[in-house]
């Protein structure tokens, strides 16, 4: 066991510290798969793991920002974090455990970005103009309120473009790829780009694993779940949702 990968923890942290307690020997590395809606800090939040050596990482998910900036602080805030703060993967690469790990936080959001359709906005410079544009006669809180949301929660065609031009081994995302009925291409085709030969995602609440016809591979992780990269399941968390059947060129 060296790197094990939680899927949705939605503050479900009995569950991870149970499935850790119950290990013989605990991973060397955890990659968290987004929506962890930090009610504290993510160092506070992630102990069951940091105090077992475990070292973590993570993406963002559409959920991180429900409660407001305070909880994206808590999430992402390097000062309120010193352990974590340094070790997201939102639009960039890691090596964890000898594995190059890539990361692509949030989801598609038609405002920025909803494949097919091309990007309307390509950088979270963009936003406020766009946004007020939108609003106009709108209260000032509600304004920022939504600028706040679009510019850390989506997916952004700036972090997508800067990931396309390197090469990883694993890409973990919250959004799915194509391999889930409600997945996108556009994470397939990232995936290709960077030569990955596994996506590994949250957000939809399912544990799966298939193969695309030219050998991507392709796994879901239940919410507050636990698995290996080969499929493997450390511990158990939420039950899963409703998976129906595999999408076209895609074997489960």
């Amino acid at each position: 066991m060296t790197i094990v990968f939680i899927g949705d923890i939605h503050r479900m942290w009995d569950k991870v510290e149970q499935g850790l307690a119950a290990l013989p020997t605990p991973p060397e590395a955890a990659v968290i798969l987004g929506d962890v809606q930090c009610d504290r800090p993510l160092d506070a939040c992630a102990a069951p793991l940091l105090r077992r050596g475990i070292a973590v990482h993570w993406i963002y998910g559409n959920h991180d920002n429900d409660g407001g900036p305070e909880m994206w602080h808590n999430l992402t805030a390097p000062t309120l974090n010193p352990v974590t703060g340094g070790q997201a993967l939102n639009g960039t690469i890691a090596t964890i455990a000898g594995v190059r790990v890539a990361g692509l936080g949030g989801t598609f959001r038609p405002r920025v970005w909803e494949p097919p359709a091309d990007p309307r906005l390509h950088s979270r410079a963009e936003v406020p103009d766009d946004v007020r544009a939108m609003c106009r006669g709108w209260r000032e809180e509600h304004v920022q309120g939504l600028i706040h949301s679009l510019s850390t929660t989506s997916i952004w065609p700036e972090d997508y473009a800067a990931l396309a031009a390197q090469q990883a081994d694993i890409l973990v995302t919250h959004e799915a790829p194509s391999s889930h009925p409600a997945g996108s291409a556009a994470i397939d085709a990232l995936a290709r780009a960077m030569g990955v030969r596994l996506v590994v995602h949250g957000h939809h609440h399912v544990n799966y694993r298939a193969a695309a016809e030219d050998g991507l591979q392709a796994m879901g992780v239940a919410a507050a779940w636990g698995a290996l990269e080969d499929g493997t399941i450390l511990w158990e968390g939420e039950a899963p949702r409703h998976l129906t059947a595999s999408p076209t060129g895609w074997t489960r």
